[in-house]
């Protein structure tokens, strides 16, 4: 199956790393297209390194490379342009829009709510959704290709390997508390 829905990742979903890891392997499920642009992976990179002093640069720019290498057309280029054109409470956001605009994407996951206002987001046909509001979204029109994508998730998880709970535990820790409700009866097949 491939969607045509196509969604961009804010920075603020791809530095909690247990969270970005859910959101590539879903990404990789085909149940939407999942954008992002380099200079979203430079914020969310830049704020790894400022809280976990313990990674590298070099390391980060690892999964940055396998992230563009395994998702396909995820990279948005050419949307500079548009930045100025942009009204948002916070100028610095501007180019997430502008990156969704240029790749057609319908919607923005986002932890910041408030930076990406519904009436400033309107006039591009965009909005923007709490990844928790989007991941039930996701299990509501397509449960078992998320429970797949999420199963294949807690099994790639090696360092440490995680039970089902386990996993569900570090998922409600990201704030995914409607997820995680869904998703609890259906441990058995994670």
């Amino acid at each position: 199956m491939s969607s045509h829905f196509t969604v961009v990742y804010d920075a603020c979903v791809l530095y909690p790393a247990p969270l970005r890891d859910l959101l590539m392997h879903l990404a990789l499920s085909d149940l939407y297209r999942a954008r992002w642009s380099d200079r979203i992976h430079d914020e969310w990179m830049r704020h790894v390194l400022a809280s976990r002093p313990d990674l590298t640069a070099e390391q980060l720019e690892r999964t940055r490379r396998l992230m563009n290498a395994h998702v396909r057309d995820c990279l948005v280029t050419g949307f500079e342009y548009l930045i100025a054109s942009i009204e948002l409470p916070d100028p610095s956001d501007r180019h997430v829009v502008a990156a969704a605009i240029h790749a057609g994407a319908s919607l923005i996951v986002t932890f910041n709510l408030k930076d990406f206002p519904a009436e400033a987001l309107k006039p591009y046909n965009l909005a923007a959704q709490h990844p928790d509001d989007f991941i039930v979204d996701l299990l509501d029109l397509h449960p078992a290709g998320v429970l797949e994508a999420v199963a294949r998730h807690r099994r790639n998880l090696k360092n440490p390997p995680k039970s089902a709970d386990d996993y569900l535990d570090t998922l409600l820790a990201q704030g995914l508390t409607q997820s995680v409700a869904v998703m609890r009866p259906w441990v058995m097949a994670m």
